[in-house]
């Protein structure tokens, strides 16, 4: 069997130079046949937008636009034979054929678009086209691309009235023109900017990732409503939803003539709306192509110079995609989870230090074509019930374990020396915590988005802020097991020692400590709800209830085992509770504030144990051992100081 194994070896390295140029080639041929696809549908749309205004009543109106429409309408009975052959080709040849037969018989303009609305999405779903975006567009970006990019042919208000328009032939587009704008949905616009318009002056923008195109797609959509329509659609939108808008799929592939036909002027109004706010139709976009997007206008930014971007970028894939998808990678392949993150980290820092272009494109292909590995396997099957109750119920555990130990310690020492009158402060605490991780996952989800960085810093200083007061509170702690009458301390003095700072402080660190994880969970828990089918969905509150239930055994199970112990033991044991919580809450907040890039990450070969903070870069390391340094210094000198006033007296 090992000669065996040995001799196929042996031959697939004799044939490795032949095998891979041919594996290049077959990956190539099928871009080419996807791009092929793309550029058929392209001219489908081309001829639904521009051939009602080239004749009227069988009367031809520009014969060159005329012309054109005859020779695009030709190209495509050579081009759709060309593609890949797959059961259903000819009947999109059939549609492709009637279209020829009405343009040249100059049938009027409805039904020619008609039927090239038709063959365009035959040709889609059958070679699987992707015709939306894979995360909300950000107009903003696309505005900053169009007025660097269009407005010397388009016009600052895209009127076509730019520098450059009155040397153009055909004329720039005036994007205000309704009757034109009225056949082109917001993928028309996206195809036109990825593919550029033969016999024009728009050319292709294959510098721009997907992402940007999208942007400045949807950018473009809007200068054909007012600020009026858009108000107005807001209003109905909030009222009641059309059903052609009621997805992102409406929003990118309808036309403002197939809305206003299905669902009247209420529906251009809100379409109006939703092409200046698309996140209204966009909140479920999967994490996993939004890491996708995210890397390809990093890539994009680079090899344009724009470095600061592009690393943000590639933080924002991070953040805002794959930290997202963590339940379904934990629960399919938690060593490809680790491994990614890895990756992640080396392309951004590939990236922050300027590595040549071949080495950092590398780096992103590899990322990519995991990415979209594992989008493909997921797409053909979603995580079981068991591993999706699993998965919620991990969640859970792993961010609030921390909190129920901190929280179950301290109410321990309070009750065991009988100041219950504090309680209330440590209640107030994590009770405020709750409520406000629900206001803010509230703000985030209705009224603005929340970025994954933003919210990566917040839980970053959370942590550290944390990490102090424990060490306070702990100090605080230990600094009563070492007073010299120790129960005439506690019977006289500790209700004393138990008012004003310390108070607070311990209502603050239960804020802190429960705080820090509810939004994160939150999300966590939003991103595997997207990532389970609706019959599944009970089976995740099966693991969210017994998790949950599971912290409240653990913390009765500490109260109880706390209840038995002498006093002084329990205080040096929480004290030391508090001293390693205090340690892991710096290496959270140090890896925290790295990945909103603010930190660097240099990587040490650790293992990465989450629950103990312990991150494998030399910065969360370090934070930990000094905050414990700092410990040991203050024990030490504690102790030193105890001892020579023992033998002072």
């Amino acid at each position: 069997m090992a000669l065996y194994n040995s001799l196929i070896k042996h031959q697939l390295k004799s044939y490795l130079p032949f095998l891979l140029p041919l594996l290049l080639l077959g990956l190539l041929s099928q871009t080419v046949q996807a791009n092929d696809a793309r550029a058929a549908l392209h001219s489908l749309d081309y001829i639904a937008v521009d051939y009602p205004a080239t004749v009227a009543n069988g009367i031809v109106i520009n014969q060159d636009e005329y012309n054109e429409q005859l020779d695009f309408s030709e190209h495509l009975l050579m081009a759709i034979p060309a593609l890949p052959a797959k059961p259903g080709r000819d009947d999109i040849l059939e549609q492709v054929q009637l279209l020829f037969q009405q343009i040249k018989d100059k049938r009027d303009g409805k039904l020619v678009a008609a039927t090239a609305r038709n063959a365009g999405r035959g040709l889609a779903h059958l070679y699987q086209i992707r015709q939306t975006p894979r995360a909300v567009p950000d107009l903003n970006l696309g505005a900053e691309l169009f007025h660097s990019k269009c407005v010397k042919c388009h016009g600052v208000q895209g009127y076509g009235d730019g520098p450059k328009a009155s040397q153009i032939d055909p004329p720039p587009i005036n994007f205000h023109d309704f009757e034109r704008a009225k056949e082109r949905s917001v993928y028309g616009l996206y195809n036109a900017i990825s593919l550029g318009v033969d016999g024009t002056m728009m050319v292709e923008f294959d510098e721009f990732s997907d992402g940007e195109r999208w942007a400045l797609a949807f950018y473009v959509s809007n200068f054909v409503f007012s600020s009026e329509q858009r108000i107005a659609g807001k209003q109905s939108w909030r009222l009641g939803k059309v059903d052609p808008l009621s997805d992102i799929v409406g929003l990118t592939q309808l036309t403002p003539a197939d809305v206003k036909e299905r669902a009247g002027e209420k529906g251009l109004m809100q379409l109006a709306y939703l092409r200046s706010n698309p996140q209204a139709v966009m909140a479920h976009i999967h994490p996993l192509d939004t890491a996708v997007e995210k890397l390809g206008s990093s890539i994009s930014s680079y090899r344009n110079g724009n470095v600061k971007r592009a690393y943000y970028e590639a933080i924002a894939a991070y953040l805002d995609g794959l930290e997202l998808a963590e339940p379904y990678l934990v629960a399919a392949n938690r060593e490809l989870q680790r491994d990614l993150e890895q990756q992640m980290i080396s392309y951004r820092n590939l990236i922050k230090n300027q590595a040549p272009l071949v080495q950092v494109e590398s780096h992103y292909h590899a990322l990519i074509e995991v990415l979209d590995q594992i989008r493909e396997d997921e797409d053909q099957s979603q995580l079981s019930s068991e591993a999706g109750a699993i998965s919620a119920g991990v969640i859970l555990l792993r961010e609030g374990l921390e909190a129920m130990l901190l929280l179950a310690a301290i109410i321990g020492v309070l009750i065991k020396t009988g100041n219950r009158d504090a309680l209330p402060y440590v209640h107030l605490g994590w009770i405020t915590a709750l409520i406000a991780g629900v206001i803010t996952w509230v703000i985030s989800t209705y009224l603005f988005s929340i970025g994954g960085a933003n919210r990566e810093v917040s839980e970053g200083i959370t942590a550290l802020l944390a990490s102090a007061l424990l060490v306070y509170v702990g100090f605080w702690l230990h600094d009563k097991t070492i007073a010299e009458h120790w129960h005439e301390f506690v019977k006289f003095q500790i209700k004393t020692a138990l008012r004003g700072r310390t108070l607070w402080a311990l209502s603050f660190v239960s804020f802190l400590a429960v705080y820090r994880e509810v939004f994160e969970t939150v999300l966590f828990y939003q991103a595997l709800w997207l990532q389970t089918v609706p019959e599944q969905h009970i089976y995740l509150w099966f693991g969210v209830i017994a998790a949950a239930a599971l912290l409240l055994v653990f913390g009765w199970g500490i109260f109880r085992f706390s209840m038995r112990l002498p006093l002084r033991l329990l205080f040096t044991i929480n004290a030391a509770v508090l001293f390693v919580l205090a340690v892991i809450f710096s290496g959270h907040g140090v890896a925290a504030l790295q990945e909103a890039g603010i930190l660097s990450a240099d990587p040490l070969p650790l293992p990465r144990v989450e629950i103990l903070g312990l991150y494998p870069t030399v910065e969360t390391v370090l934070a930990q051992l000094f905050i414990g340094a700092l410990i040991v210094t203050i024990l030490m000198r504690e102790r030193y100081i105890h001892r020579s006033s023992k033998h002072t007296i």
